[in-house]
């Protein structure tokens, strides 16, 4: 699964589990069920349960009888922490290596890798003003004043 996915499928993953009230191990998810959901395999769906266990945002359970449910209210999980947990990063790419005895080369790669630490910090400070819940209310105050990205496909 490509890092652009993770974060998507995360965000899905977690709105649907608030979504169908999955609190506990008795309502919990199963991998198969979050994967029809989003629409994606269900091997993506538990990498990324994966690691947002990992991160201590929900509880997995393994086996025919497993998945995953929520251990904090979607109040409480900002996407901020969502994109930390599945290690993701704004998705500017990464500066290649400069070629040695070029002046612009040795320079750039570094400012070029600060200019992404300062587009990834503006964006962990946007998301942290979103919620889960936020995710799952039509109009939020936190997302009202924008429209989809126009590159990102949005259902009808």
């Amino acid at each position: 699964m490509s890092d652009s996915q993770r974060f998507p499928v995360a965000a899905h993953a977690l709105a649907y589990l608030a979504h169908k009230g999955a609190y506990s191990p008795a309502a919990a998810a199963p991998s198969a069920v979050l994967a029809a959901s989003v629409p994606t395999n269900p091997v993506v769906v538990r990498r990324v349960t994966a690691l947002l266990a990992k991160a201590g945002l929900i509880a997995t359970r393994p086996g025919a009888s497993g998945g995953a449910w929520l251990l904090h209210r979607p109040e409480a999980i900002t996407l901020d922490a969502v994109l930390r947990a599945v290690n993701g990063c704004a998705q500017f790419g990464s500066p290649p290596a400069g070629a040695k005895g070029c002046p612009v080369s040795e320079h750039i790669p570094r400012q070029v890798a600060r200019a992404i630490t300062a587009a990834d910090k503006a964006a962990g400070e946007a998301l942290s003003k979103i919620t889960i819940a936020d995710l799952l209310d039509e109009n939020p105050p936190s997302l009202a004043a924008f429209a989809p990205h126009p590159s990102c496909p949005v259902a009808a």
